[in-house]
């Protein structure tokens, strides 16, 4: 990316934000205000007009529920058919809308006015006789009709009182003994815990009342509807109208306001920003056609940044020579005159240097800078981690699952939301289809492994692989798993010190690759070798040795590296940590984080052992399990009564759990059994849906965890801002 310079008269700046619009290639840099004699610029005239008429479309948009497919084909639109046909469409739609949102509040009125009258409908007493009484008082309310006779019974004030009674609604009539106060009855029933109702403004019954108000709702009901209908059509015949005003306005809105990233002084003008190196005479070229000398382009600069945020740039052309700031004309010299402080050799230049970011992964690997943005996107200085994450994560995901019933479902989940969706969702949907099927490959190693359920057992295959470790037949198995997960993390972290070696090789020299990189790859790899070495041996346990022949069926037998490569190792040791106290001396105190970081991989065995144990629970308690004490000695399922009766009268078979199915005997069907049977499935359904669930919870964000703490953590800081082109992709319009 190089940075570059516009730098001209005012009275050009409106053709020149044509020709960087149209070009679609000027990442602009917004100008802070740091230098003094500058200003930031002002919208060019007429945005105010355009802001307004681009809020009016989106509005009608909105109400009218406009999406993206309603273009049968892109066409120019000019000044006067947008100003004419936006107020006959904002007319129309307003007048539309308002009725709407009346006739809405009207069957919201009556709605509510029923809901009021439902009470006195239980009571079915006429209205006109629960008000306008001079010698009663009446008291409409929701209460217990025995609570209010009590507190009548014991009320003074009153001669005589009469309680009519709905559901859960009372009429209470009452004459006032002589002498006594108004309001006397409702004062008798403060104790009573009652919600007086008021009586409606209405001679009918209320069960007439209601019917009527149900007729007038239905009445307005299908006035809405022909209102909604009416708005339909005018969706129909402007939908595409109203998409091309919203691109052309768009477009308009941000020509107009892009001088506010400008710098700018009474007479001249300083757009910067980064474009792409090779469109950077092009670019030039664009400028000069639209206003001949009256404005310059000047590349100024071209950046280069290291992994630890230094950074350096590089004058390019005039850029580097006093006083060569891009001028055009008196006014953009007065502007230059004016320009304090002046870097690369009189040039203001504004704005943050780093250079925007292009992740062009493409392909497979494409859908998975999602993850990497998760974390944030790559500066344009560092290696975009892009396909190793891609080669990594659906890798530590399938091991992690193994299981091809799993799989499928993720994979069939993936492509639903890839085919269905479009943006994050859509890579997500990719990221889950990679997932699954390496979900449904180790799913395959570990026995054929479906749902929790070996198939080489039913297929009546011998399989080398006999499960994932959860069965004491094939314990040796997990601890191996174990070592595999060591094994991966070690050449995870050993790539990630690599690429850090490299770019600080690149953009320094060796020694600071060494201080940087080459330190923690001798520590790590010293570390891990002497682990694995005879060099004291008696701590280590067998396992760390004696998994390679069990990894490879007995193909590799390893005992552990010589002891001359044990002292070799702690050679580099010391001699990583020596370089980290020249070079980087507080990093010291994380010494033992290769050591660290490598264990945290066992998490990964922690996983598939974690997955497989709820899998196989699950299956337990549905189906029962025995283990075959004269055989492999792994988990066996049960499924069926006379199965289960076989397994409870064989000698070498220890049951393990009878499960809810075995209960089913189809020769002799009763309740019991049946219920057990559902009981069984449902349980199995839910239960391995549960799985299915924390499998993404726990897999994915332990293998997301993997890669941003111990993996990126090595080379990665990610910070970097997208590359966004002033200009715009026209879809629904063409110049005119």
């Amino acid at each position: 990316m190089s940075k570059v310079s516009v730098t001209g008269s005012k009275r050009v700046i409106d053709d020149v934000v044509e020709a960087a619009y149209e070009h679609h290639s000027l990442h602009v840099t917004e100008y802070d205000e740091r230098y003094e004699g500058f200003a930031p610029g002002e919208s060019l005239d007429g945005a105010e007009t355009v802001n307004e008429r681009l809020v009016t479309v989106r509005s009608l948009e909105s109400v009218l529920d406009v999406e993206g497919d309603e273009v049968d084909a892109a066409r120019a639109i000019d000044d006067e058919e947008l100003e004419r046909e936006l107020a006959d469409v904002r007319e129309r739609v307003n007048a539309l809308n308002d009725r709407q949102d009346e006739l809405r509040a009207e069957i919201r009125d009556r709605e509510e006015e029923i809901d009021r009258m439902e009470p006195f409908a239980d009571l079915d007493i006429d209205l006109d006789l629960l008000r306008g009484y001079d010698s009663l008082e009446v008291v409409v309310g929701e209460a217990k009709p025995d609570a209010v006779e009590a507190a009548l019974a014991d009320a003074e004030g009153i001669d005589a009182a009469e309680v009519f009674a709905g559901r859960g609604v009372v009429a209470v009539f009452a004459k006032p003994a002589d002498g006594a106060e108004a309001g006397v009855l409702q004062d008798s029933l403060v104790g009573v815990d009652i919600a007086l109702l008021e009586v409606p403004e209405a001679g009918a019954s209320p069960s007439e009342y209601v019917a009527e108000l149900e007729r007038e709702r239905e009445e307005l009901r299908a006035d809405l509807d022909e209102v909604e209908a009416e708005l339909a059509d005018v969706r129909e015949e402007a939908a595409g109208f109203l998409l091309r005003a919203e691109e052309q306005l768009t477009i308009e809105a941000e020509k107009k306001e892009a001088p506010l990233s400008f710098a700018t002084t009474e007479n001249a003008f300083v757009a910067e920003g980064w474009i792409p190196t090779a469109a950077y005479a092009d670019f030039e070229a664009a400028i000069a056609d639209a206003v001949g000398d009256h404005a310059e382009v000047e590349e100024l600069e071209r950046a280069s940044f290291t992994p630890d945020g230094d950074h350096h740039t590089e004058a390019v052309g005039d850029a580097g020579n006093e006083g060569g700031s891009a001028t055009a004309g008196a006014d953009a010299a007065d502007a230059s005159a004016e320009r304090e402080p002046a870097t690369d050799g009189g040039h203001a230049a504004h704005g943050d240097d780093d250079p925007p970011v292009v992740q062009d992964n493409g392909g497979a690997a494409g859908p998975f800078e999602l993850l990497v943005q998760g974390f944030g996107r790559p500066k344009y200085s560092e290696f975009d981690p892009t396909l190793l994450v891609f080669l990594t994560f659906p890798l530590m995901f399938g091991f992690m699952i193994g299981d091809v019933g799993y799989g499928v479902l993720y994979a069939g989940i993936g492509a639903f939301l890839y085919n269905r969706y479009e943006g994050a969702f859509r890579e997500l949907g990719a990221v889950a289809m990679w997932a699954g099927g390496f979900t449904i490959l180790f799913g395959i190693y570990f026995g054929i492994d479906v749902f929790g359920y070996h198939a080489y057992q039913l297929l009546g295959l011998h399989w080398p692989v006999d499960g994932k470790g959860l069965s004491p037949a094939d314990i040796d198995w997990a601890l191996s798993f174990l070592v595999v997960s060591v094994l991966f993390g070690l050449a995870h972290l050993n790539v990630g010190h690599a690429l850090s070696f490299v770019s600080n090789y690149q953009q320094h020299d060796l020694r600071h690759a060494m201080y940087e990189g080459g330190s923690w790859l001798l520590i790590l790899n010293g570390a891990w070798v002497w682990i694995f070495s005879q060099h004291v041996s008696g701590p280590k346990p067998d396992f760390l040795f004696e998994s390679f022949s069990i990894l490879t069926f007995g193909a590799v037998s390893f005992g552990g590296f010589p002891v001359a490569v044990g002292y070799a190792a702690i050679a580099a040791v010391l001699a990583g940590v020596v370089l980290l106290a020249i070079g980087e001396p507080p990093e010291l105190a994380e010494v033992l984080s290769p050591i660290v970081n490598v264990i945290s991989y066992a998490r990964i065995m922690a996983v598939l052992l974690a997955k497989g144990g709820m899998a196989l629970a699950v299956n337990l308690l549905a189906f029962g399990a025995y283990i075959d004490d004269g055989g492999d000695g792994s988990f066996h399922f049960i499924f069926s009564a006379d199965y289960l009766a076989e397994v409870q009268n064989t000698a070498d078979y220890e049951l393990v759990f009878a499960g809810m199915t075995t209960a089913f005997d189809p020769a002799s069907v009763g309740l019991v059994g049946v219920v057990a049977l559902v009981a069984g499935v449902v349980v199995a359904v839910v239960g391995h849906v549960v799985v299915l669930l924390l499998g993404v919870t726990s897999a994915g964000i332990q293998a997301v965890r993997l890669e941003y703490v111990e993996f990126f953590g090595n080379f990665y800081e990610g910070g970097g801002d997208s590359y966004l082109p002033f200009g715009y992709d026209r879809e629904y319009t063409t110049e005119e």
